[in-house]
């Protein structure tokens, strides 16, 4: 998934007519933008969002009061850059992170509603789901490959991230723990990743093997 891709994730939402919680699994597009915006295109500049800054910072704060979700990964990727050599240009080397027991993660994420207003209220894309993922200062195997990584939700927290009347900026925080509570594996993999067009299970092949569909 790449920057503006819809992703899946899971979030609750109050019925209006009977006040019900009900839980969804829905595609976002990623990259999130507020509701002031005035282009889709903002998006593209807030993938991620600090947890150290995230419950005060205009653009986040009522998500992260209001609208949580969580988003199902395997693993994410991050980038090296590997110095020039007599034989080699300069380039970046992507590593996929992932749990060492491969367990799936529930990376901690918020969504916002944006009104398209160059678009009538009927028509297809006048309104736009998008969310963020939650960062933070990386650790173990993550850290070093990148200063940053995702925070996940422990499947134990699930719900009380989710519940959308959960509102206590404390306690939530406390609920943002280390994906796969630290235990993480990084390893290099195809620079085939570096374009964004490029997708299948190829692209977790070792560097150097980039041409074989996994």
């Amino acid at each position: 998934m790449a920057p503006t891709d819809d992703v899946w994730s899971v979030l609750e939402r109050v019925e209006r007519e009977t006040g019900e919680i009900t839980r969804q699994l829905r595609p976002l597009r990623w990259g999130l933008v507020p509701s002031w915006a005035k282009s889709l295109k903002t998006g593209a500049k807030m993938i991620n969002a600090r947890v150290e800054t995230v419950a005060e910072k205009p653009a986040y704060r009522r998500a992260f009061a209001k609208r949580r979700c969580l988003l199902p990964a395997d693993g994410f990727y991050e980038w090296q850059t590997v110095a020039a050599t007599q034989t080699a240009k300069a380039h970046k080397q992507p590593y996929f992170i992932s749990p060492e027991d491969s367990q799936v993660m529930a990376l901690a994420g918020l969504y916002e509603f944006w009104r398209d207003p160059a678009v009538e209220d009927d028509a297809p894309g006048a309104w736009w789901t998008t969310c963020t993922i939650i960062t933070t200062e990386a650790t173990d195997a993550a850290g070093r490959v990148h200063p940053r990584m995702p925070l996940a939700i422990a499947p134990a927290d699930w719900g009380a991230w989710l519940d959308p009347a959960h509102e206590d900026p404390g306690e939530l925080r406390a609920l943002l723990t280390a994906p796969a509570a630290g235990h993480l594996a990084a390893r290099a993999v195809s620079t085939a990743v570096n374009d964004v067009r490029n997708n299948g299970p190829h692209l977790l092949t070792e560097p150097g093997d980039d041409t074989g569909d996994a």
